[in-house]
């Protein structure tokens, strides 16, 4: 649950302090005599849109260490260089030229994720509690999602989908918002000044609704990519340890919630009723795909 809230509050954050900085500057020059500059104003939003998203990734690895406590290992770290060998191994498989990161952070929770901005600066960090509950060949299946997910470019098509969700969230807002003044405005003979405020508001409420189903639309996406990623993995570490992986995580779920940040790049979430913004499926489900794939 905590894990779905931060996910959705996050981009609503963002959305909204560009919409408090674009109210109190009155930057863009989207608004005429006539009207809307449909043109104009999209433009300015599919800037704006990008911008957090595109700034969010930028800063995503970094984010990682901090927010995660991850600690960057590497083969000179005998407790942990078999895991950057393994690591190492995968990028190749998958034909990675730079080798990602790798990193451990202390958690009980057992789970791995990938973050980064692009293929050549990944990471690759997993928690204490996956490497002292799993067995090698169960790990190697873990690694092998988390490196498809930077293979594939998950992390980029991610933001990119972000960054245009957001920008249409930003430019229907303002159309719907206003036309309600205008009406407002048109009926009560209200002030220049008031049809401003109502546009104000009703902009900064259609924000945050949209902003929430646009959400569903990214959760929606994430699911998806999780299956591929596990095909991935199953190319990269076989299929049997890519399911003996998934299997062992189905055993420790209610682990799950014990680190709430960065879910979205995580190697499995819990199960919640909120379907609709979880950005994992259920592991039962991605079990059964991963048996029936042809690899």
């Amino acid at each position: 649950m905590k894990r779905i809230l931060l996910f959705v509050l996050t981009n609503i954050m963002v959305m909204t302090t560009i919409s408090i900085v674009l109210g109190i500057t009155g930057v863009g020059h989207w608004m005429t005599a006539q009207g809307i500059d449909y043109g104009q104003l999209a433009a300015f939003c599919l800037v704006w849109g990008m911008g957090g998203s595109l700034f969010s990734l930028a800063i995503s690895r970094m984010s990682a260490k901090w927010m995660m406590g991850v600690k960057v290992v590497n083969k000179n770290n005998q407790e942990a260089a078999w895991v950057v060998l393994m690591v190492e191994q995968l990028a190749r498989k998958a034909g990675l030229s730079v080798m990602p990161e790798v990193g451990i952070y202390e958690s009980p929770e057992v789970n791995a994720f990938a973050t980064g901005p692009s293929k050549n600066r990944a990471l690759v960090a997993f928690s204490s509690g996956l490497l002292r509950s799993m067995n090698r060949n169960e790990v190697e299946g873990v690694a092998a999602h988390e490196i498809a997910h930077i293979a594939n470019g998950d992390m980029v098509t991610m933001t990119l989908l972000q960054g245009v969700i957001n920008a249409f969230v930003m430019f229907f807002a303002r159309v719907i918002g206003w036309a309600v003044a205008q009406a407002a405005s048109k009926n009560d003979e209200r002030s220049e000044s008031s049809s401003y405020g109502i546009q104000m508001v009703v902009t900064m409420v259609l924000d945050l609704l949209l902003g929430i189903l646009g959400s569903m639309v990214v959760a929606w996406f994430s699911r998806y990519r999780e299956f591929r990623a596990d095909h991935g993995g199953a190319k990269y570490a076989g299929k049997q340890d890519m399911i003996a992986a998934l299997e062992r995580l189905a055993g420790n779920t209610r682990e799950y919630d014990k680190q709430p940040a960065l879910a979205a790049f995580k190697i499995s979430s819990g199960t919640s009723f909120l379907h609709l913004f979880a950005t994992h499926p259920p592991l039962e489900k991605r079990i059964e795909a991963l048996r029936k794939a042809v690899i």
